[in-house]
């Protein structure tokens, strides 16, 4: 019998597309969401649950909001591509999209290995709601912190406005990525690691990235552009990884609830970047900030009693 009903799948597309990719954690929210609305939620969607496919769905979900990713920015991943290979061909690394394709590579090696050391140990152990409560709170601390180290003005002492003449005459995401490459392979290799500690219940991967990529320097809609860009290899390895599993005995009775689940992760991925990517022209982390710490407290509260 199916422990994953349509409605279920639906609901949790939806909240993974958009909780992916903005900075208040998808997994914690995964966790959280079904232990307060009690049962049979608590039940059919218990990540630690013994035998169960909810794990293994939410990763395969992924899959959905990391094509939602290339979608979005696929003139952006076209010029990533045309780098890496033009400088594979030449064997050097000069242009932008050269420097840019490899910056990507540096970067996502960190969590790669990671992902694939502690990822089990991570989720099966923290995988519960009191964990994922006090790491949202955590989430909540570590935004407000990046906002407050950027009013500060340390991170734009330390990499500059990065505006070279004739940019007023080339797109914005151009300009981006001019930044962006400005921040060096240590630094690159550094924001990259902190996807890390996404695999911790709670904790955004988008959220602690752009943290990482402000204190680093970078404007907020370059960091979250970068952001968006590295998770983008990161959650779809990830994903790729568990469909296997998904096509044999761990996914019998759920494959027409996974792609119902896959399209609503899709719809709600592609609307929720098109959003964040406008937002963080003009807006700042510290919203999210404000939510994550009191969802984290309430949520602990609620269910410590």
């Amino acid at each position: 019998m199916s422990v994953l009903t349509y409605p279920e799948a639906i609901g949790v597309g939806l909240l993974q597309g958009v909780t992916e990719l903005f900075p208040v954690s998808s997994l914690g929210h995964s966790i959280l969401i079904p232990a307060l609305l009690g049962k049979p939620y608590s039940d059919d969607l218990n990540v630690a649950g013994e035998q169960s496919p909810y794990l293994s769905v939410l990763v395969g979900l992924h899959l959905a909001t990391a094509v939602a990713l290339v979608v979005y920015f696929r003139k952006d991943w076209a010029r990533v591509l045309q780098g890496l290979f033009s400088s594979i061909r030449e064997r050097r690394i000069e242009t932008v999209n050269q420097r840019l394709a490899w910056l990507l590579i540096v970067a996502t090696i960190p969590v790669g290995v990671a992902g694939i050391a502690l990822d089990k140990v991570f989720r099966e152990n923290l995988g519960k709601p009191i964990p994922a409560a006090f790491f949202l709170m955590l989430n909540g601390f570590v935004l407000f912190f990046a906002e407050r180290l950027k009013r500060g003005g340390t991170g734009r002492r330390r990499a500059g406005d990065g505006s070279m003449p004739g940019d007023e005459e080339l797109h914005p995401d151009v300009i981006s990525d001019r930044r962006i490459v400005k921040l060096g392979w240590a630094s690159a290799l550094w924001v990259g690691a902190a996807q890390i500690l996404a695999l911790l219940p709670g904790i955004s991967r988008s959220g602690v990235t752009m943290s990482a990529g402000i204190f680093k320097g970078l404007r907020h809609e370059d960091s979250a552009r970068f952001a968006f860009l590295l998770a983008t290899p990161a959650i779809g390895g990830a994903a790729l990884l568990k469909l296997p599993s998904l096509a044999g005995a761990q996914g019998a009775g759920i494959h027409g609830q996974l792609l119902v689940g896959s399209i609503c992760a899709f719809v709600a991925g592609y609307v929720a970047v098109r959003f964040l990517d406008k937002y963080f022209e003009t807006k700042t982390l510290t919203p999210f900030a404000i939510y994550c710490f009191l969802a984290g407290a309430g949520s602990l509260v609620y269910l410590s009693l």
